[in-house]
């Protein structure tokens, strides 16, 4: 697998070397335009034109002291990326490098081969009269080198209705104009194909596959592989209808709904198979970047943003596919992202941050907070009116804000202008670490965190101020907070504000909070509300659980927390947004002993 790359004057970088984790997965990450994809797009051209020499001139176009000409081709004969027009390859759109050959854009690999010794390839490629030409300009392959195998994966660009085979060539043009959903079926049915002639050919001579081939098979194969993890993720198998190009048009696949005991999957009754365009986009997304992350033939995947559009679930789901996949087969995977919720739970070790004229490696773990705030992702906006207002609320999500803003509105209280929102799932001390990061830009920064108590010892909790104990050393001017009930849903566990919500009777809610064995105490605001109100699972009462206040009711925390009369609102709740109002109006706040 490749160990570095090197570019000379290939779009931005002019002379830029990439120093990369030869095995696993590496998350590329940084600003917009700060190199991601155009290290990818380089590596994708690297591979192509490697091919093309190989198969029009012979290996011998990549060994030393072969005195053969560049091939030449047109612009609709380049296929890997997609580019307006070739000049666009050259930094500075400058083909042309008076006093050379005319070779002034060039792409090296290096990587290591089976004994351990670096291997190298560099191909330079040159633009005449829109024609391009590529030529092998340094090396030191022999022609029993094996060259790493490489798949580029461009943002997603959808399904079509209709796929009909296509050739390998073909395939890679669609792949490299980024049109990778128009040949996911072609991809399946490989897939499926491969895995019919080894069983038939584990079959032979015999009534059944013997139990110790087929578990290999299901641990190894791709089609197992895919299938089982499709029915453990989604619920979900393929059916792929056998092909016959002398009369078949186009390969179908379609998608069977069931349930995964973790060995055999039971399909739903009467459940009618349907097209893979019937499921939703980011279930394709994921599908189209797993199904080439199994295919034994790619060593080396290069995936751009194969997050974007994603469920943060899904997000999840896929880097931890992809883990799986590298753990057994040791491939190595390049994925440029902005998803702040995988790099959050990444390694440091292995995102890879652009800056400048190259990357590197992070070396520490807070190095990643400092990165989110250029990522071009929903922080990126945020630092400008930071600047103005120079106070923000930390919280877990958007819907958290919500709540607040609707309690304050029904106290009267004028929620603060210019009040930043900040979304951030991690604890208080990775929101210190955050805090400290940007007040290297915004100097007067104020900031108070708020978060769930969750699994915290209630004793680590301020009962008067909710000020988080479990975090020695506490900023000037950063409130760390924790509510006191388990979940911010838990202040809205009052059946009277939930009855008027949903416009139901009030035993109707008593009696579904008695399935969660709960009851409402008559002293409900208070800070001396009863243990059970204190540690109830409130986010999975009102939104999550089977028999929740969302699911049964047909009612959102939300209108819960518009519904509630003044003297409803928790003293927790009503302390902690004076709280909040005192801080953005003071000009200097200092946190409490």
């Amino acid at each position: 697998m490749i160990k570095s790359v090197r570019l000379t004057r290939f779009k931005r970088f002019t002379d830029s070397t990439f120093e990369l984790h030869p095995h696993g997965i590496s998350f590329l990450a940084g600003a917009n335009n700060s190199g991601k994809s155009t290290l990818l797009q380089a590596i994708a051209v690297w591979e192509f034109c490697r091919f093309l020499l190989a198969m029009e001139k012979g290996m011998p176009s990549l060994l030393p002291n072969f005195h053969g000409q560049g091939l030449g081709l047109s612009d609709d004969e380049f296929s890997p990326i997609a580019v307006a027009s070739l000049k666009h390859l050259w930094t500075n759109l400058k083909s042309q490098n008076p006093g050379g050959d005319g070779y002034s854009l060039a792409v090296e690999c290096r990587w290591l081969d089976a004994a351990g010794a670096e291997k190298r390839l560099k191909l330079a490629l040159a633009l005449t009269n829109d024609r391009l030409f590529i030529k092998t300009a340094d090396t030191n392959l022999a022609a029993t080198d094996i060259l790493p195998t490489v798949a580029y994966l461009p943002p997603f660009a959808g399904i079509v209705s209709r796929e009909n085979q296509m050739s390998g060539a073909e395939r890679r043009a669609m792949i490299g104009r980024g049109l990778a959903g128009g040949v996911i079926r072609n991809l399946i049915h490989d897939m499926f194909q491969v895995n019919e002639q080894e069983r038939a050919k584990l079959k032979e001579g015999r009534t059944k596959i013997k139990n110790s081939d087929l578990d290999r098979l299901r641990r190894e194969d791709p089609w197992e592989v895919l299938q089982a993890t499709m029915a453990r993720l989604f619920g979900m198998q393929l059916d792929v209808e056998p092909f016959n190009q002398l009369y078949h048009a186009y390969i179908r696949v379609k998608c069977i709904k069931g349930t995964w005991d973790g060995k055999k999957f039971k399909r739903y009754p009467n459940f009618q198979p349907r097209d893979l365009m019937a499921e939703g986009s980011g279930f394709l997304q994921w599908l189209s970047v797993y199904t080439l992350a199994l295919s034994p033939t790619v060593k080396t995947l290069l995936l751009d943003e194969p997050d974007a559009h994603l469920h943060p679930s899904l997000q999840a789901q896929l880097v931890e596919a992809l883990e799986e996949i590298v753990a057994v087969t040791g491939k190595q995977v390049l994925m440029a992202t902005h998803s702040t919720e995988i790099l959050r739970w990444a390694d440091h070790t292995k995102v890879l941050e652009f800056k400048g004229a190259g990357a590197r490696y992070l070396q520490k773990d807070d190095q990643k907070i400092n990165l989110f705030i250029g990522l071009g992702s929903d922080y990126a906006p945020k630092i400008d009116p930071l600047r103005k207002s120079k106070c923000m609320l930390i919280v877990e999500n958007n819907s958290d804000a919500r709540l607040l803003k609707a309690w304050a509105d029904t106290l009267g209280i004028e929620w603060p202008k210019g009040l930043v929102i900040w979304p951030w799932t991690g604890g208080s001390t990775e929101r210190k670490q955050l805090f400290l990061q940007l007040k290297a830009e915004v100097p007067d920064l104020k900031a108070l965190s708020l978060r769930d108590r969750d699994d915290l010892e209630l004793e680590q909790v301020d009962k008067a101020t909710l000020r988080d104990k479990s975090v020695s050393n506490h900023e000037e001017n950063l409130h760390l907070r924790v509510w006191r009930r388990r979940h911010i849903e838990n202040y809205l566990l009052l059946p009277t504000a939930i009855a008027r919500a949903s416009d139901r009777p009030v035993g109707e809610v008593t009696d579904l909070f008695a399935e969660h064995a709960l009851v409402a105490p008559a002293n409900f605001a208070s800070r001396d509300v009863a243990d059970a109100m204190l540690d109830a699972r409130g986010k999975e009462i009102t939104q999550t659980d089977d028999r929740s206040i969302k699911r049964v009711l047909d009612v959102t925390p939300i209108a819960i927390a518009k519904a509630m009369l003044p003297e409803e609102i928790a003293e927790d709740a009503a302390g902690l947004i004076r709280e909040l109002v005192n801080m953005c109006a003071a000009p200097q706040v200092a946190e409490a002993a």
